[in-house]
């Protein structure tokens, strides 16, 4: 496996690299070993639950056609063939927690030391309950990946394709610290990580940022860019629903996230990482990732199109690794 230059960390734990898979592709730990074998070294077992959670219908993956969004979109048109961009449409399906926990356990057994297991889980709003009843499931459940073996726990604060709370807890700081601060004492020293969708306010993501601060160590971004989706016979999919549009499309947008939540990060003086997710296709665009704050770069739509993708990035660093225009981009923030 090509190596990638200099030393490298994800909240404070060694790693090989910087790349690695978010939430979605990985829904068990046969998914995990199997990306961890092609110069992945960070591993998002996909997003669990307190209870089982049945999957949206068909389709779940619709190719759309389109450039890079700017976050305005409100409507994309079908594309016939994958070109880089679907519209993802699951819901947050979850097994059982007596199976995942037990899969868990056998995967970050199977692991080889050097690879991080990463569990993203979300609470399950049910009728009836408050923030707190919410904040305690999540809790919950980080407890149980924590406790399973998870070397870090990533919480699902939004989800463009779910309309209750828990997928648009990123919208709202004093909710998000709440749930963060559960988390927190849920899982004493095991890092956390916050997942948070498209936010283009920046008087609001300063406020996220500051709420959310004292009780994690990174923010995950960009959870896609929501839009509606439409056949050319006129008809709306997924019943006129809003659904995450992921890939290619959404990475100059996420890129330019990345940058200002950076920014803000610094001005506050906050120890918080930044995963960079969102249309990395190669090792540019790792590095333009790098280059705008992010600590490390997850990928999803790349690596289910092109499983080989991270051993032509490893190998586009390990040649770079020789120029020093070419070496890694270091942030200059203090950790």
């Amino acid at each position: 496996m090509p190596p990638f230059p200099g030393e490298q960390t994800f909240c404070g734990l060694p790693v090989a690299s910087p790349l690695g898979i978010p939430a979605g592709p990985l829904l068990n730990g046969k998914w995990c070993l199997y990306y961890a074998g092609l110069g992945f070294d960070v591993l998002t077992y996909k997003t669990v639950r307190s209870s089982p959670r049945d999957c949206y219908p068909l389709p779940n993956l619709q190719p759309v056609d389109c450039g890079q969004l700017n976050g305005n979109e409100t409507e994309l048109p079908v594309g016939n063939t994958m070109h880089g961009t679907w519209a993802v449409s699951y819901g947050m399906p979850s097994m059982g927690p007596e199976f995942w926990q037990r899969d868990i356990t056998a995967t970050r057994d199977a692991l080889p030391a050097d690879k991080l297991l990463s569990v993203s889980v979300v609470g399950s709003m049910q009728p009836g309950w408050t923030i707190d009843d919410l904040a305690r499931d999540y809790a919950r459940c980080a407890r149980w990946a924590r406790d399973a073996g998870a070397d870090t726990v990533e919480a699902n604060l939004s989800c463009p394709n779910v309309t209750s709370c828990d997928g648009q807890l990123y919208q709202h700081p004093r909710d998000a610290a709440l749930v963060a601060a559960q988390l927190r004492d849920a899982i004493a020293d095991t890092p956390l990580i916050l997942k948070i969708g498209y936010l283009p306010d920046t008087a609001l993501a300063k406020q996220l940022i500051d709420a959310v601060a004292p009780y994690v160590q990174a923010l995950a971004m960009t959870n896609s860019i929501a839009t509606t989706v439409r056949t050319p016979a006129g008809k709306l999919l997924f019943e006129g629903q809003c659904r995450g549009i992921c890939g290619d499309a959404i990475r100059q947008a996420s890129v330019n996230q990345v940058a200002t939540l950076h920014t803000l990060i610094q001005q506050q003086g906050h120890p918080l990482e930044i995963i960079g997710v969102g249309g990395v296709q190669n090792g540019t665009h790792v590095e333009h990732y790098l280059t705008a704050g992010a600590h490390a770069v997850h990928m999803a739509t790349a690596p289910m199109m092109d499983p080989l993708v991270a051993i032509a990035i490893r190998e586009h660093w390990s040649g770079a690794a020789h120029s020093d225009r070419h070496e890694r981009p270091r942030n200059t923030d203090k950790r």
